[in-house]
């Protein structure tokens, strides 16, 4: 299997090994990206063994699909495209998800403040604007806390509770460590909607970390 200097890690020769039919070249692209696309697809469906289907199916559109690649964006952006399509077919069948690009609401869907206006105090009185009641501070929490995982555990599941587009913002940009322009092109967004998703996702889940803090301190 070629290492970490490999040259597939050009699109192009990629692409072209790919054609070839290059099973080095397939392998590092399946090790590359395979666990990526298995937790993507769990934003979909509801098991880890619909999720495994989904992603086999979608190395099988790639092998299919490679002549066809059109090379317009980069292969993890086609990847995930084709990897979407067949999970949301997968998550509506299963009555888990809507698909993104037909969910006309999807800017409207848990579109309350990104923060509950009360931490803000009362309209008309000194300082509104202001906080009121400040972020819970982070900073000082015990380590331990931090190093046993409980506070990615109630991360993962607050983002599982967003709605579909958001769910999907968030775990590309923040999880999988996409740019914002991989996922605006990915899921056909503006640079306008792509940051509010963001936004309000991120506030979601900011505000279930800070309850959390509250509940142990408690």
């Amino acid at each position: 299997m070629a290492g970490a200097t490999t040259p597939y890690a050009d699109d192009r020769v990629l692409v072209e090994a790919l054609r070839r039919g290059d099973e080095d070249a397939f392998g590092w692209l399946i090790d590359r990206y395979d666990g990526s696309l298995r937790r993507l697809a769990r934003n979909y469906v509801a098991t880890p063994a619909v999720a495994e289907d989904v992603v086999q199916e979608t190395w099988l559109a790639v092998v299919k699909g490679i002549d066809r690649f059109e090379e317009r964006s980069a292969v993890s952006t086609w990847l995930y495209r084709i990897l979407a399509n067949i999970a949301r077919t997968r998550g509506v069948r299963e009555h888990r998800s809507i698909p993104f690009s037909s969910a006309a609401g999807a800017l409207d869907e848990g579109a309350g403040p990104a923060v509950d206006p009360e931490r803000f105090g009362t309209p008309g009185a000194p300082g509104y604007g202001a906080w009121a009641a400040p972020p819970t501070p982070w900073a000082d929490e015990p380590e331990s806390r931090l190093e046993f995982g409980e506070v990615l555990d109630v991360v993962r599941a607050a983002v599982e509770q967003l709605p579909p587009a958001q769910q999907e913002v968030i775990t590309l940009r923040d999880l999988e460590g996409w740019t914002s322009t991989e996922v605006r092109n990915a899921l056909d967004l503006s640079e306008t909607n792509q940051r509010v998703l963001l936004h309000r996702a991120r506030s979601k889940v900011r505000r279930a970390v800070e309850a959390y803090f509250e509940r142990a301190e408690a």
